[in-house]
């Protein structure tokens, strides 16, 4: 077990390639409070999401940690099933990976992303422009939205404390271009459901990937809420997330993957194995949980 006390703190967070035959990264570790701690702090502290944070930590209060408590940081994780290039959004784990070109790295961030009704769409596409300090023209529909909570935006907003897009924004090359990864001017809302669509980084992480994306360069954006990775000793490894509400009635439902049939047959149907797999589809703890061996 890893420990850090409260006064760690880190920016991005960088992984080394799994060797071949595994798709898990990373380690997880353990943050002991010395004072009263929020979890939004502490995630920002270890740039994990927020969600992800109270998933991996239930029955501790988000808002208020008591002093010596051990909150665990969901920094191990199972890569999705993706070609390693460019940008890939996995919506379900409110995580963006960068794969540098030429490196056997991969850096990973917590993001906002589209909430109910204004969802982030699925997509396969490319950066098509970079824009430092850009300026911000809400669309009609957002702008009527603001209207019926009594708030009247301007046609254009521009660069300033003020722009909601913070500091950089990528614009991808999908639809009209309506669709951005961006920076915020908020301290609040990374590893939530809060944009009207587009992808919400940190401060400091969009600037680093400003400073090392290119237009141009591939961005591919998947819904995976189950990870899989069958381990070159044979371990079956499971990391399970919230499935996304797609409507208002779902986000108050308790929403639960479905179980791949192969793998409950790979596991025995009635086994201790089938049962602890579907046990972590139930939890949804967002870290990987080992549920299984399967014979080599």
């Amino acid at each position: 077990m890893v420990l850090f006390l409260h006064t760690f703190s880190v920016s991005a967070v960088e992984y080394q390639l799994p060797s071949h035959g595994s798709r898990i990264i990373g380690k997880n570790l353990t943050h002991i409070t010395e004072k009263s701690e929020d979890l939004e702090s502490i995630a920002a502290k270890y740039n994990v999401g927020f969600l992800a944070l109270i998933a991996a930590n239930p029955g501790i209060s988000p808002h208020l940690v008591e002093p010596g408590t051990f909150i665990k940081i969901p920094q191990q994780l199972i890569l999705p099933v993706v070609d390693y290039e460019g940008i890939v959004v996995n919506l379900a784990e409110l995580r963006l990976y960068y794969f540098e070109k030429g490196k056997n790295n991969v850096h990973v961030f917590p993001i906002g992303i589209g909430r109910v009704g204004r969802e982030t769409p699925l997509m396969t596409t490319r950066i098509r422009t970079k824009r430092e300090n850009p300026t911000w023209r809400p669309t009609k529909e957002i702008r009527k939205e603001y209207l019926e909570r009594e708030i009247e935006l301007p046609a254009v907003v521009p660069p300033g404390p003020d722009n909601p897009l913070g500091t950089h924004a990528l614009r991808l090359d999908y639809g009209a271009g309506e669709y951005l990864i961006h920076g915020t001017n908020k301290d609040f809302g990374i590893g939530l459901r809060v944009s009207s669509g587009c992808i919400r980084m940190r401060p400091t992480d969009i600037v680093w990937l400003f400073d090392k994306s290119r237009v141009g360069e591939t961005v591919k954006i998947i819904n995976q809420a189950v990870k899989i990775s069958v381990e070159p000793d044979g371990a079956v490894f499971v990391e399970a997330h919230r499935p996304l509400s797609r409507t208002k009635e779902e986000r108050d439902k308790r929403l639960v993957s479905r179980p791949d049939d192969l793998l409950t047959e790979w596991l025995g149907d009635d086994s201790l194995h089938a049962k602890r797999y579907r046990a972590t589809l139930a939890v949804q703890s967002g870290i990987p949980v080992e549920v299984g061996t399967m014979p080599l």
